[in-house]
């Protein structure tokens, strides 16, 4: 089946172009996500029209994940947790943590989007990433002191 992509989808193709994929990824997946348009007569006679509105939607998409990253930048977590002589965590601080923090502050992102390989668990200063976009990755500076 030929579809014309409306987004970048991985092993796929870039946004706007015509591909052809197998029925059941057209129907069962990218159609329903919005990740493609059949490709009949006339979607391709308004392929022009459709390339533009798309890369209107991911230029706004973008701008606002722009905004999003300078506000995140210029936030700072501190956690306070019971910790060793040492200075490791009885516990840790997780991802989950992190998006808490953000939530009651007026930024809502999924966990998934948090870049925390593991666990923080140890005192100290560190900087965690999070995608919010795939062009753009905000750095978040997490600060663990002792209780």
């Amino acid at each position: 089946m030929k579809v014309i992509l409306l987004d970048d989808v991985s092993k796929v193709g870039r946004r706007g172009e015509v591909r052809d994929v197998s029925d059941g990824y057209a129907r069962n997946f990218l159609i329903p996500k919005k990740l493609a348009l059949s490709a009949t007569a006339g979607n391709l006679q308004n392929l022009e029209h459709i390339k533009t509105q798309q890369d209107a939607k991911a230029g706004r998409i973008k701008g606002e994940a722009e905004t999003l990253r300078q506000r995140i930048e210029g936030m700072a977590y501190e956690e306070t947790r019971q910790a060793s002589e040492e200075g490791k965590l009885f516990g840790s601080v997780t991802a989950q943590d992190l998006v808490d923090f953000l939530g009651r502050q007026g930024v809502k992102i999924e966990r998934r989007r948090v870049q925390l390989d593991e666990p923080i668990k140890t005192l100290g200063e560190t900087t965690v990433p999070i995608r919010l976009h795939p062009e753009i990755t905000a750095q978040l500076r997490v600060t663990v002191v002792r209780e």
